[in-house]
């Protein structure tokens, strides 16, 4: 005879305390039929270690979305940043919910879920997908779709009352619209118009790529132009090394492996950190990386392991080093600096491109405890049962 369950519904958080935004990226790329540019969870099959303490879960599901915030919110995250999509069709269109490429981990499981109050959430618009046609296009069906679903919303991400707004990439906006001067005038056109709807403005963060300061490659245009353009900041998705950064003798150790040494990943990072605040203290959020492991990514995008974005993992411990060392950057910066407010985490669940704190057969809770240990007030005891001690699940579909 079946006995009754300990609980009728997941166990509610109990948040920990913390003096940032702990705001961490999330990849809404696993419902089966998604994405069509890799093969969702079977991406994972040759790395069990990969396999997610949920399953290969159904991302829409809002009880998946429950365990998620539970996790998230016991160690310190915060916020999610969500990959936001257009499909590419609907370009130049009026944009419903159906419109967008990845929309339900936002719209079916966020806004769904039972324990929404304790997670802010913002939108990081992906230009790699779904640009737009033209200004009409961002005035008439862009922005009052973002101010109609996200901006209006009680827990949007803001800073000083003014939504944040992340876009990926640069590069791709400034191809689009023919040079960085248009894309300044468009960086102007959505500060203008958000304040149409009664917001006091918005906070533009743009990625802004690998290298230090200066360099101009494909990935980013040299941050003193960035500023120039009227973005109120800059963060990265995944803090990453290009080979052009490693000595001949760092690039032959890393040959031996293709996985970088740690203290070279950490070293760099916080030069990162340091090179971005002596430029302007006041104009980056910094983020950190505890990996980045793209191999079963290869064979689908025929990826060259040799180059260009360079392979490492960081173990947990070493991961609560780099934290400990980046807390005491940051906390040198100014009380109102937007580095010193938001830190950003990367990620919670980029399973196959090889980034992810997110709780996971290989590494359990480990990193999301580092981001606790070092990140919070460490004022409450996380509940690390999985569904199914407490009879909940299975949540694949």
């Amino acid at each position: 005879m079946r006995t009754a369950k300990l609980y009728d519904y997941i166990p509610e958080p109990e948040p920990v305390k913390s003096d940032y935004v702990i705001a961490c990226h999330y990849y809404p790329g696993w419902k089966k039929g998604g994405i069509v540019v890799h093969n969702r969870f079977d991406d994972l099959i040759p790395y069990p270690e990969r396999t997610p303490l949920l399953g290969y879960y159904d991302e829409e599901n809002p009880e998946v979305c429950d365990w998620e915030i539970k996790w998230a919110v016991e160690h310190g995250i915060n916020c999610f940043i969500h990959c936001w999509y257009r499909k590419l069709e609907n370009v130049g269109h009026p944009i419903t919910v159906e419109d967008l490429r990845l929309g339900h981990g936002i719209h079916e499981a966020y806004f769904n879920c039972k324990f929404k109050k304790y997670m802010k959430f913002a939108i990081m618009w992906e230009c790699e997908w779904g640009l737009i046609s033209d200004f009409d296009d961002l005035t008439n069906n862009v922005i009052p779709f973002w101010v109609k679903h996200y901006f209006s919303d009680e827990q949007y991400l803001t800073v000083d009352g003014k939504p944040v707004l992340y876009i990926y990439s640069i590069k791709k906006l400034i191809n689009l619209l023919g040079s960085e001067e248009k894309f300044k005038e468009m960086i102007a056109l959505i500060h203008e118009e958000i304040k149409k709807y009664g917001l006091p403005g918005i906070h533009i963060s743009v990625l802004h790529g690998n290298k230090y300061i200066h360099e101009r490659n494909q990935w980013h245009t040299p941050i003193e132009t960035v500023k120039e353009m009227g973005v109120d900041s800059i963060f990265q998705y995944c803090q990453q090394v290009a080979i052009e950064d490693l000595s001949k003798e760092q690039y032959e150790k890393y040959l031996e492996t293709l996985l970088l040494d740690p203290q070279l990943v950490i070293e760099e990072q916080l030069n990162k950190v340091r090179s971005r605040i002596e430029f302007d203290p006041y104009f980056s959020m910094f983020t950190v990386s505890c990996m980045r492991d793209s191999r079963p990514w290869f064979p689908i995008f025929n990826i060259d392991p040799k180059k260009p974005i360079m392979q490492f993992r960081l173990t947990p411990m070493e991961y609560k080093g780099l934290l400990m060392q980046f807390k005491e950057i940051i906390d040198q910066l100014p009380e109102d600096s937007i580095g010193r407010k938001i830190v950003v985490i990367d990620n919670w669940n980029e399973w196959s491109e090889g980034h992810y704190v997110g709780p996971c057969l290989g590494h359990g809770f480990k990193y999301l405890e580092a981001i606790r240990e070092v990140l919070t007030h460490r004022d409450n005891l996380p509940d690390y049962r999985v569904p199914e001690m407490l009879e909940f699940g299975p949540y694949e579909s």
